[in-house]
């Protein structure tokens, strides 16, 4: 057993998400979106040392000393799966630790809606499961993937940094690739996927030109390819995907992205008041004629009123979502008046002690 054991252990008794280790710092958890200390002692770079290299190849932990970032998944057991990531900060080293559930949840029992199963049901195309760091994004994609696995028989290869949940061949046949052990880039891995006779493929992040260009390219020649950004909401994300290319070609990259997008998904996770843990909410937008006139004409602002008015294909905007959670009890009126794109909108119910805080600004946009 690896010293750091101790810890992971730990973590899943109490039922964390991440483990925080800083040299010249305690150990630290986070459950249900709060970060508090397990104990008092300081973590002294000689004991940090030995405990990020006892879990981690000897070639990549030295690859991690002179760039200062590494990512990669150690399994403690059968149970228990940890995404890694080894930085440097101030103090010294660092590290975080995210638990990755072994059973895949399905849409069902993510409680997000059904709508986004329909996604897995699609031959080619652009999907984006969209949000901030830590919003739940990877689960999202896992479920979805499971049921394409389930419903299926195609070949699914997945090209993550690093390979979160480990999927089992069930009707489809999967092949997971690990950025850099299998392939050098994400760009490398989706250009490789071209010739693999893939039906579907994975991007796990679009950060780039080449890899985002690579992926329209993809599903423009009849793959169903699924990627993720770092985008709070539909039109963000749109406007990243075109603003990424210089100007004299984002006209032909609106055409492209009109033409081969079939929906985003947003993504936030909201602390709940009802119980403990966190409840996801989602913005919906689903490919429609309509929406991809506006993409074509670079009207993103349009996409609001095209979402709100879309319900029965299945679309739903960000606001709205926070809203219901909000009605059912399920999350505060601060939580959601905080997590809200159109604060005005939850202004009204913020209990007296937080009135200061709707009437310090505006609403945001509706971006």
């Amino acid at each position: 057993m690896a010293v750091i054991d101790q810890y992971f252990q730990h973590l899943v008794a109490t039922g964390g998400s991440d483990l925080h280790l800083s040299e010249g710092q305690p150990p630290k958890i986070r459950a249900h979106g709060a970060i508090s200390p397990i104990s008092d002692g300081i973590l002294e770079h000689a004991t940090l040392d030995y405990m990020l290299r006892e879990i981690c190849d000897p070639n990549a932990y030295e690859r991690y000393l002179q760039k200062g970032d590494l990512d990669f998944a150690y399994e403690m057991d059968v149970q228990s799966r940890f995404r890694c990531n080894y930085f440097k900060q101030n103090n010294g080293l660092g590290a975080v630790f995210r638990l990755i559930p072994t059973k895949i949840k399905t849409i069902d029992d993510l409680g997000v809606p059904k709508t986004i199963e329909n996604f897995g049901d699609l031959r080619s195309g652009l999907v984006l499961v969209t949000g901030p760091t830590g919003s739940g994004k990877s689960t999202t994609l896992a479920a979805l993937i499971d049921y394409i696995n389930r419903t299926y028989a195609r070949h699914i290869i997945t090209v993550e940094e690093p390979i979160e949940f480990v999927h089992n061949n069930k009707r489809s046949t999967l092949s997971q690739r690990e950025v850099p052990i299998h392939t050098p880039s994400f760009a490398d891995g989706l250009r490789a996927s071209l010739r693999e006779d893939a039906d579907i493929v994975l991007v796990g992040e679009m950060r780039d030109l080449e890899t985002i260009s690579l992926a329209l390219t993809a599903a423009e020649t009849g793959l169903l390819v699924f990627g993720t950004l770092h985008t709070n909401n539909a039109r963000k994300t749109v406007d990243r995907l075109v603003d990424v290319f210089p100007s004299d070609q984002q006209s032909q990259v609106r055409t492209m992205l009109a033409g081969s997008l079939r929906g985003v998904v947003a993504q936030l996770l909201l602390r709940r008041c009802d119980t403990e843990g966190r409840v996801a909410v989602n913005e919906i937008l689903v490919s429609t004629p309509a929406v991809s006139a506006v993409i074509r004409e670079g009207s993103t602002q349009k996409l609001y009123d095209i979402i709100t008015g879309g319900k029965e294909h299945g679309m739903q905007f960000m606001d709205d979502a926070i809203w219901q959670k909000m009605l059912a009890g399920q999350v505060s009126p601060l939580e959601a008046y905080m997590k809200a794109i159109d604060k005005s909108r939850f202004r009204a119910a913020l209990p007296p002690e937080h009135a200061e805080l709707g009437n310090s600004g505006g609403s945001a946009s509706k971006d």
